[in-house]
Order: structure tokens, then C-alpha cells, then sequence
């Protein structure tokens, strides 16, 4: 897919120290270089999802920093669904006023970097696939998660997960330059 915006806007930014569903808004997060959020239950070098804490403890945390853009949101409201920023776990919700969407997010490759103003840079690892966590927040939200393309390959809605290469302050309203990684383009799988 051709990606001719390559800005964006955090919306809103979240964290929870527990392991819940969701995410409380936060006026900002702090990210730590190679760590995640700091203060978030997902925060650490290695793996922190319980289901895969289970499976190895000693896997490498890809998913240390979790992004949803907020038309997902107005998508899933189209499907008689009322969820908010922050509902689904991530901890940066993106803004779509400046047109990235929920379909250019997830469509973006993997080691795609995210550059904020203040100085923090994400560097996409992967798709976070939806959990049967999701079905309990909202009955039939799992089948809304997942969808096709024009291929017929699986769509993961829920966002898309990175790490932290450089640390430093997100808030509302930061300004993010999306830089893709030279060719050839690798498409991001769950993770």
C-alpha cells in the first residue's frame, strides 16, 4: 500500500500498572529506551502478556508500546459498538484529523519508525492480535476484530505494537513523523 501521509498526531495517551483489559487516559506516558511505558504492566526488556509469559518468559518484549488510530473507534460505532480510547489496551491512541486511518496503521511494515517532537521513537514490530479478553468487554467485538482483505488474508483491527528505540515524554496533540524502513517492505504479522 502506498503511504503518501507521513505525520500524524497523538489523540491521547494511556497506561495501567495492573494487567485489565484496558488503559486509564493519562495526561502523558513516559517511555523508557528498549523497556515500554513506564508505570504499565506491559513495561520490561522481556515478554510481559501473561499468555506468553506462560509460553516463555524469556522472549523479548515486542510489544512494549501498543497504538490504535482513532478511527477504529468510528468503524466499530458503525458496527453498534460504543468503545473508547483507551477500552482496547493501547497506550497511544492516534488522531485520523490528518487522515491515518486504522487500515494505513496496520498496513504500515515492520521496522516502520514513529518520530514525536519531544524526542521518543517507536519502531513498529507487529499487529497485536485480539484475545478472548476482548469478547468479554463487549459481546461479538472478537468477530468485529477480525476481518479480510481483498486477498482474503486475516485482518487484526486492534493496532499495531512496537518497541522503544529512544525515550522520552508523549502527550495529547505531540506531532509524529512515520518514517518507513528502506525497501523491500516487510508486512507486519501478529506478534
Amino acid at each position: 500500500m502506498n503511504h503518501p501521509l507521513l505525520t500524524t498526531t497523538v489523540a491521547a495517551v494511556h497506561r495501567d500498572a495492573e494487567h485489565r483489559f484496558s488503559k486509564q487516559r493519562v495526561a502523558s506516558i513516559e517511555l523508557q529506551a528498549g523497556m515500554g511505558v513506564v508505570g504499565d504492566a506491559h513495561w520490561g526488556r522481556t515478554v510481559r502478556h501473561r499468555s506468553r509469559v506462560r509460553v516463555d518468559a524469556s522472549q523479548p518484549n515486542l510489544r512494549q508500546v501498543h497504538l490504535i488510530s482513532e478511527s477504529l473507534f468510528a468503524h466499530l460505532q458503525d458496527l453498534d459498538f460504543e468503545i473508547a480510547p483507551g477500552e482496547l489496551g493501547e497506550n497511544i491512541t492516534l488522531a485520523t484529523a490528518d487522515g491515518l486511518d486504522w487500515r494505513e496503521l496496520i498496513s504500515l511494515p515492520v521496522g516502520t519508525q514513529l518520530q514525536f517532537e519531544q524526542g521518543p521513537l517507536l519502531q513498529l514490530t507487529g499487529l497485536r492480535n485480539p484475545c478472548s479478553q476482548i469478547e468479554s468487554h463487549q459481546r461479538g467485538l472478537l468477530a468485529a476484530m477480525l476481518g479480510r482483505d481483498d486477498m482474503g488474508r486475516v485482518l487484526r483491527k486492534t493496532g499495531v505494537m512496537s518497541v522503544v528505540l529512544t525515550g522520552g515524554t508523549v502527550a495529547e496533540g505531540d506531532h509524529i513523523r512515520i518514517q518507513l524502513p528502506p525497501p523491500p517492505h516487510q508486512a507486519m504479522e501478529r506478534v
